[in-house]
């Protein structure tokens, strides 16, 4: 590394998230960047990990690895946990260790769902899938090995890049006249490229304030109301109905309820949260480029 350049170690590079991170690395200055796929650092190997992080030495790591096949994870209960879990509690002890940063992305699936109110960090936890359980004990891991971390919560990530809820439902606008959409699990979407800044600028401040953060964008949908918003703004004719999740059964349970209450991140880092509906525009600009 050279002076006082510090080196950002991004996990999971091909994902959304770091996918958006490779975006904006290009013109943000200070930092050098690695990006890390399965290739060069697998977390379904934990045996090899720390090995992998010495010889990458980052001052700074992104932890967006994760194994999010929510319902696949009920059947590979153990390759989940060694990703979401093993390897994250090996990570943590690397970062402590060697003194770097550690920016740990978790979910909204740590929670049952059936609050009423917007979900605060220290609201309990109780996991209702494979995937939310893993990840939990991956929290858990952190705060036991490296209590100076930050972990993130987030929930309903999308963005341009990889598979996710917008780009489904543009393609089934295109495919079909009319789709069903669930219309009784509500949180809030989160636009991968605001959460990706929102990185940057923590690790860009001067005082690092460890601890759990929720970040999602703000306001409150379903997903047929966010479905709904996706046809508002995009035109594309189409009959959408709103269906009970009763009437689209999943091997994994989904939490009905899991709004994030995001004001301790905006209080803490000093950074407003822009709501869905206009990240929902602008990635939707993006993708009709």
């Amino acid at each position: 590394m050279h002076g006082n350049t510090r080196r950002i170690l991004v996990t999971g590079s091909t994902g959304q998230l770091g996918s958006e991170l490779h975006r904006i690395s290009v013109n943000s200055t200070g930092f050098e960047w690695f990006f890390a796929d399965r290739s060069t650092l697998d977390f379904a190997e934990p045996a090899n990990l720390a090995a992998s992080l010495s010889r990458i030495n980052p001052s700074i790591v992104f932890n967006c690895a994760a194994y999010t096949a929510v319902d696949k994870a009920e059947s590979e209960y153990e390759l989940a946990d060694k990703i979401n879990h093993q390897s994250v509690a090996i990570l943590a002890k690397w970062c402590a260790e060697n003194s770097a940063q550690l920016v740990h992305i978790s979910t909204d699936y740590v929670f049952d769902g059936t609050s009423q109110t917007p979900l605060t960090e220290d609201a309990p936890t109780a996991p209702i899938s494979v995937y939310g359980a893993t990840k939990l004990a991956g929290e858990q891991a952190i705060q036991r090995e490296n209590p100076d971390a930050i972990i993130l919560r987030t929930a309903w990530v999308y963005s341009t890049f990889g598979n996710n809820f917008v780009k489904t439902m543009l393609r089934l606008f295109q495919e079909r006249d009319e789709i069903h959409v669930v219309n009784d699990q509500i949180g809030s979407p989160t636009y991968a490229a605001d959460l990706a800044e929102a990185m940057l600028h923590i690790v860009s401040r001067a005082n690092w304030q460890p601890g759990i953060y929720h970040y999602a964008n703000q306001g409150q949908v379903s997903w047929y109301a966010f479905a709904c918003a996706i046809q508002e703004i995009t035109q594309i004719p189409c009959l959408i109905h709103g269906i009970p999740s009763s009437q689209y059964s999943t091997p994994a349970k989904r939490p009905n309820y899991s709004l994030l209450c995001t004001t301790k991140f905006q209080q803490t880092f000093q950074l407003p949260i822009p709501n869905y509906r206009t990240s929902l525009e602008k990635c939707l600009r993006r993708l009709a480029e």
